[in-house]
């Protein structure tokens, strides 16, 4: 690790970022939330989703700035010689290189990680995310997360049988795929601090998919039979579930028996926790619909809010169905921090909340190519050697129109 004064329990640690999209970057700025210094190397027509919009505000892209922030931005062309060495000596003292290229773009350049950037830096973790990993029958194929979603076999386990197979309304593969790339940097991080050698880690949006198959794979394995589209219900669980009240609505999420005796008692039905059809969950969920009738009555002169905050202080899993609006001024959401602002940005919080070193939003999605003049300049460059380097389509301060 190199030496850094930037705060959070990664100061200090650098990470080369070749990324671009959703589950690149935002692997990237969890690592950067914790004090990493991040260095985002954009192609010269800039990462993609700097068009995915609107809405626009400030010269970025609302989906480019959830994922980009406490980052700087150097935009370079890779496939050039002179790109390249810029790329060696960022890599001199860094610990992490991330890419989501299509497989084999790299070696395609001439700088593949077995055959260049291993034996140069053998201290160096690369990661690499891709849609279906780097080798197998759709190991070259490129990928988003609705693909995965539907390769994977996410989309055909949400949906109820009215509204059919649905995509899940997040991009939940790409993010989680963020999330474990994370974890495998932070696990290969501790591995060398034993060794003192870096390693390749390859993850991808299939495998990620396919691992957040939870409850409904290990359903399939145990009984040979294929999950079936339950909607709002859980296919384990009964009453798991969304219900419309007389004002908004609510979902309850009853994990056991004491849950559920709560929950009539609540209602003011407390002897249906007595009924032989309710006693246990097997028998709630083989006899779900005369439950949910039942809770559908008893829940139609009631307003969901109060009723969740009732029931969670009871110590029963319920929630009412709030809007993104109504969440982001939610009392819990700002006591958490989970809303942080920095001059005309605002973004979600820092959820992993670390006692004596806090992870924190430091400063805002870059620009393109913000950075790429102060970054050349701390890697020795001197002022005609940058703007050579800009004036010959190497290095970028503003983004290149697209070819054709």
């Amino acid at each position: 690790m190199t030496d850094g004064d930037a705060g959070g329990a990664l100061a200090g640690f650098k990470v080369v970022d070749l990324t671009r999209v959703l589950g690149g970057p935002y692997c990237t700025q969890i690592l950067s939330d914790h004090g990493a210094e991040v260095v985002k190397v954009e192609p010269p027509q800039g990462d993609e989703v700097r068009d995915w919009g609107p809405p626009f505000k400030g010269g970025l892209l609302a989906y480019f700035a959830g994922v980009n922030r406490n980052k700087r931005s150097v935009g370079l062309d890779l496939r050039t010689a002179p790109g390249q060495e810029v790329l060696f000596r960022l890599l001199e003292d860094a610990d992490v290189m991330i890419d989501n290229y299509k497989p084999g773009s790299l070696e395609k350049w001439g700088i593949g990680y077995e055959d260049v950037l291993a034996p140069r830096f053998p201290r160096l973790i690369y990661c690499s995310i891709t849609g279906f990993g780097a080798d197998g029958p759709f190991g070259s194929f490129p990928g988003y997360d609705a693909v995965a979603q539907a390769l994977s076999g996410q989309i055909s386990v949400n949906g109820s049988a009215d509204s059919g197979p649905l995509r899940i309304g997040i991009p939940m593969i790409d993010l989680a795929t963020g999330l474990y790339a994370a974890i495998g940097v932070l696990m290969a991080a501790e591995e060398r601090r034993r060794s003192g050698r870096g390693q390749r880690i390859d993850t991808s949006l299939f495998d990620t998919g396919v691992a957040l198959l939870h409850p409904q794979a290990a359903n399939y394995f145990m009984s040979g039979q294929p999950p079936q589209l339950t909607g709002n219900s859980h296919p384990n669980i009964s009453p798991y579930d969304q219900y419309p009240t007389g004002k908004g609505r609510i979902f309850l999420g009853i994990g056991n028996d004491r849950q559920f005796r709560l929950l009539c008692d609540e209602l003011g039905r407390p002897e249906l926790a007595d009924d032989p059809r309710f006693l246990h969950n097997p028998d709630r969920v083989e006899h779900r619909a005369e439950l949910n009738a039942q809770l559908t009555e008893l829940l139609a002169d009631r307003v969901a809010e109060d009723v969740s905050v009732h029931l969670l202080a009871r110590g029963v899993p319920a929630g009412a169905v709030l809007t993104i609006p109504e969440v982001m001024e939610h009392a819990h959401t700002r006591h958490r921090d989970m809303v942080v602002e920095i001059d005309d940005y605002r973004g979600t919080g820092v959820p992993v909340k670390l006692g004596r070193t806090p992870g924190a939003a430091r400063s805002t999605p870059p620009l393109f190519g913000s950075s790429t003049r102060d970054v050349l300049a701390d890697l020795g460059f001197a002022d005609d050697e940058i703007e050579r380097l800009i004036e010959d389509g190497v290095a970028f301060e503003q983004r290149a129109k697209p070819p054709g």
